[in-house]
């Protein structure tokens, strides 16, 4: 049995936490903040409740193995619901399109709505199946940074099949070639922002992510998405696993390149593993300051950041769902703003969430909790006061178009997030939301390993590393470490 050191209480790090006491590990997660979840943070203001970070859950069952893994019945701990409307996308012509979670009725509503054959939208359809089955058990379950992932039979099933994955396109191009509505290839562009990238960069083989709408479902997690992590937080307690709060891990320490522990603010603990939830590269900076960091991959380009406002909302709208986009005309100029300027968008595309819509009680009555999001770039010393107060004009004009509201004489209650607070809060870099964009088609091999290839007994898990950003990639680099350690 080793002792085990995970160091932050994201998602990522909760899974490792997890399954490595499932495989019978002592293990001890430090958090310097008083709480579990990382991005996953709630705030509340005058009857409102908000959900701070990630909104969109898919692949649920990644979360309930967790509980199985103990012999657990995930139910009696932690529920979902499947909802039927994926979202409400708006468009400034006044074109407006409610995405079913049933793929039969879909394909048809999609057909009726943008004039495409409905042989054609499930045909895209399978094709992202396709690449999802493909390469999901060797993307999301595998190290990319191992030989022996390569020498599987599921590596070769993907070569075999190389020619159908499409990653030599951008998302873009497979989509312009897959459709000739512009608006539909928006909509399926739009699938690149999952792990913040661009769609005009990003390779084809993005398109393997609306199966995880289209195929698997979006959920909501009874509670609020906070409760996935604090669902975990309980699933860990209740079998052994140690959290201690408020306590800034200072320095990883190792000799002869041999993990020894880790020292905190408070004291130095012993470990024969650590496991770094949080991100790469202040790991390195800051935990590792004499390591030799792995420079090229820590200087990727990052992915897109975000601003985003928690509204208060003095009256409901029917119109609206508990997801919702608000597209810009020009999305093109979008990405290119983010990624190439480095700048705020002129028409940002505006995602809207609403969680009264699934639980009434995140509001008073009659009134909404808005997280209203744009994608921004990352933090690269620009005047974020400025473009904050600029974002929040844009987006309330645009709103208001759409809405035919005035939503300065609605908000009631307001506060905001933006790229400086992320990184301060979080510790990403630069306030990246996902580690390193997906911008090229060697993106996921160039990624941070799950693994130290310098110092035994470390290990990465979480949006900064393989195999990414977001809820399930998260989850499932718990797993891959969990794997490694075993395999150690």
């Amino acid at each position: 049995m080793s002792q085990v050191i995970v160091i932050g209480s994201g998602i990522g790090s909760l899974a490792s936490a997890l399954r490595l006491k499932a495989k019978g590990h002592a293990v001890k997660v430090l958090e310097a903040s008083g709480r579990v979840g990382g991005k996953l943070g709630v705030l509340h203001s005058k009857g409102y409740r908000w959900d701070t970070g990630p909104s969109l859950f898919t692949m649920p069952q990644f979360v309930d193995e967790l509980f199985t893994l103990f012999g657990e019945n995930p139910k009696e701990h932690f529920n979902y619901q499947k909802q039927l409307t994926v979202c409400n996308y708006f468009w400034e012509d006044g074109t407006r399109f409610s995405s079913n979670a049933n793929l039969e009725t879909f394909c048809s509503e999609a057909s009726k709505t943008f004039h495409e054959p409905k042989e054609k939208i499930a045909d895209y359809l399978a094709k992202s199946a396709l690449k999802y089955d493909l390469t999901a058990g060797l993307f999301l379950e595998k190290s990319l940074h191992k030989l022996r992932t390569f020498t599987s039979a599921k590596a070769v099933k993907a070569v075999l099949k190389m020619g159908v994955l499409d990653i030599s396109s951008t998302l873009n191009g497979v989509n312009e070639s897959s459709f000739s509505n512009p608006k539909l290839i928006q909509f399926f562009n739009r699938f690149a922002t999952y792990n913040g990238s661009s769609p005009y960069k990003t390779p084809g083989i993005m398109s393997m992510i609306p199966t995880l709408e289209m195929q698997f479902g979006t959920f909501y997690p009874k509670g609020g998405m906070r409760n996935i992590v604090e669902s975990l937080r309980q699933l860990g307690v209740r079998n052994g696993v140690e959290f201690q709060f408020n306590e800034k891990v200072k320095s990883i320490d190792y000799t002869n390149q041999k993990i020894t522990g880790v020292t905190t603010e408070l004291q130095s603990y012993c470990a024969d593993i650590v496991v770094s939830g949080i991100d790469a590269h202040y790991t390195y900076t800051s935990l590792l300051p004499k390591l030799k960091a792995p420079k090229k991959t820590l200087e990727q380009e990052k992915s897109s950041s975000a601003i985003i406002f928690y509204w208060g909302v003095k009256k409901s709208f029917p119109l609206l769902d508990l997801h919702n986009i608000f597209f810009s005309e020009d999305y093109k100029k979008d990405f290119d703003a983010i990624f190439n300027k480095k700048k705020l968008p002129v028409d940002s595309t505006v995602y809207l969430n609403i969680s009264s819509k699934a639980d009434y009680t995140d509001a008073p009555k009659g009134c909404e909790n808005w997280f209203v999001m744009i994608n921004v770039p990352t933090n690269n010393g620009q005047n974020w006061k400025e473009l904050v107060s600029e974002a929040r004009s844009q987006v309330i004009k645009k709103l208001n178009r759409n809405l035919k509201v005035d939503l300065n004489e609605l908000i009631e209650t307001e506060d905001v997030l933006d790229p400086i607070k992320i990184e301060v809060k979080t510790s990403s870099h630069q306030g990246s939301l996902y580690g390193s964009a997906s911008n090229s088609k060697f993106s996921a091999f160039l990624r941070h390993p799950n693994f130290s290839k310098q110092l035994k007994g470390l290990y990465f898990c979480g949006g900064s590393v393989h195999p990414g950003g977001g809820i399930p990639l998260c989850l499932k680099s718990g797993q891959i470490v969990a794997d490694l350690i075993v395999d150690a």
